[in-house]
């Protein structure tokens, strides 16, 4: 989350978007979806964290074409990758495919790279996202909400149309026709083909990695929009079959192993240290000094423009921020909320000045009405560091604000200069081993708090694997070390 200006999650995404149609020629783009995806692609941006402006976009890009050349989309697709350490790809209609850099940094050879893009190229050429949104039930409340609740696409962008749009799930039998295709377009694009199950266990290890080395709270913390490919064992199997089907042997095509690893040789890795650091159910930002816990059944989304949460029965928001305006904390909010509501049928309460650990504080109610009753809005404001910050809330209609958003409220909080100097960034460092390296004595050198595990994920190997003298591997280290 980088401040100060004032901050909302992107307005409402109410598209209409057809899949890619066939020409004569095979796939194409048409102009609509082309139109309809460079609308879309500033908000999701604004909402997934950003775009990762350095050397490894240039090398996503071209990858991606070699893809999309193969795929017959030459010239069509838009490759982007996302300021986010979540391990995630996914696409939209008009070809335009993101990667975050969680997921560069966990994958181990170009190959396996290009089998992510290929991946999400069939799901464009089998039209798989409009399908799935013309299913959609859109039971969330952020979702029910943008129909009843007009005049006001900024409230519609606070429950988080785009991250219902990509909480959908691909059925089995489009993930299985998404990973036909790539697999074919992975081949013809000169990629070795058994990459694309290698692909598929490196993120079965990062699932498997969170799970056994966080709590509960934290493996959930994963973001909805993260989980749109679902890993099953059946799936792995069935793209090493369709691999073997091939008549190819393992490695008969190139993977560029080498090559990827000095692509990605100083990437970020984990959270940006301008948008602050998302630990579980923790909120800190070294720069701005201020903190915050969201209480159990809560997750954190950290963007570059603010923190989105979502909590039990319906729940939804965001921590943001701006300039503190001369009129102060009241003004902040009164403003705030007047850009969130616009044109919505809305009943503003009396705002209540409080202290909130030593920093001043405001809470001013609203309530907007909707065909199904009352929502509740909750905005608490603060006085920090450098200007204001606020949690804006929204809850179901008919229920008053619950006990838990008191305990988010009252969690925000002024870091030490120790804390804030604990806060810092981490990067991918591609290591060669010497003659007497070991797992073990690598690992040593890892920025993390389970740096054998850690670094054995990362690299997709088990502890019995013998190292090689100049073997090059991939460690977590401290910017700047």
């Amino acid at each position: 989350m980088r401040l100060l200006r004032p901050i909302l999650l992107a307005a409402g995404l109410t598209l209409t978007m057809s899949g890619c149609g066939s020409g004569g020629e095979g796939p194409a783009v048409t102009d609509a979806e082309r139109r309809a995806g460079a609308e879309l692609h500033p908000q999701l941006l604004a909402e997934f964290g950003g775009a990762y402006s350095a050397p490894e976009a240039r090398y996503l890009a071209q990858v991606g074409e070699k893809v999309a050349d193969a795929a017959g989309l030459e010239g069509q697709c838009t490759f982007t990758l996302v300021n986010s350490n979540v391990v995630n790809a996914f696409a939209v209609p008009g070809c335009y495919i993101y990667v975050t850099r969680g997921l560069m940094g966990i994958i181990n050879s170009e190959a396996e790279f290009a089998s992510v893009l290929a991946h999400e190229v069939g799901h464009i050429v089998g039209n798989h996202s409009e399908e799935q949104q013309k299913r959609s039930l859109w039971r969330s409340l952020g979702v029910a909400a943008v129909g009843v609740l007009s005049g006001s696409e900024r409230l519609a962008g606070l429950v988080g149309e785009a991250a219902a749009f990509f909480g959908l799930r691909y059925s089995r039998k489009q993930e299985y026709e998404a990973d036909d295709l790539g697999l074919a377009y992975l081949q013809a694009a000169g990629y070795d083909p058994h990459e694309a199950s290698e692909m598929l266990g490196a993120l079965g290890r990062n699932e498997r990695y969170l799970t056994r080395t966080r709590s509960t709270d934290d493996a959930k913390s994963i973001p909805e929009w993260a989980r749109t490919h679902p890993l099953t064992d059946n799936r792995v199997a069935r793209a090493r079959e369709a691999a073997l089907a091939t008549g190819l042997a393992d490695n008969a095509l190139p993977e560029h192993q080498a090559r990827y690893l000095a692509e990605i040789d100083g990437l970020l890795y984990g959270d940006d240290p301008a948008q602050g650091f998302v630990l579980g159910r923790r909120f800190a930002h070294p720069v701005m000094r201020i903190g915050f816990e969201a209480p159990e059944g809560f997750t954190l989304t950290n963007s570059a423009q603010a923190i989105a949460l979502d909590g039990p029965n319906g729940i939804r928001g965001e921590f943001g921020g701006g300039a503190m305006p001369r009129g102060g904390l009241a003004a902040y909010a009164e403003a705030l909320l007047e850009q969130m509501l616009g044109q919505a049928d809305a009943r503003i309460g009396t705002p209540e000045r409080t202290m909130v650990n030593g920093v001043e504080a405001l809470f001013l109610p609203a309530s907007v009405a909707t065909r199904d009753g009352a929502v509740s809005l909750s905005l608490m404001a603060y006085a920090g560091p450098g200007g204001a910050y606020h949690f804006l809330m929204i809850g179901p209609p008919g229920e008053a604000p619950p006990a838990a958003l008191q305990a988010l409220f009252g969690s925000f909080r002024l870091l030490s200069s120790e804390e804030a100097a604990q806060l810092r960034p981490r990067r991918i460092a591609v290591v060669a081993a010497g003659p007497a390296d070991t797992l073990r004595t690598l690992a040593r050198r890892m920025a993390s708090d389970d740096p054998l595990d850690h670094m054995l994920m990362l690299n997709g190997r088990s502890a019995e694997q013998p190292l090689r003298s100049g073997e090059r591997l991939k460690i977590v280290s401290w910017a700047g070390r």
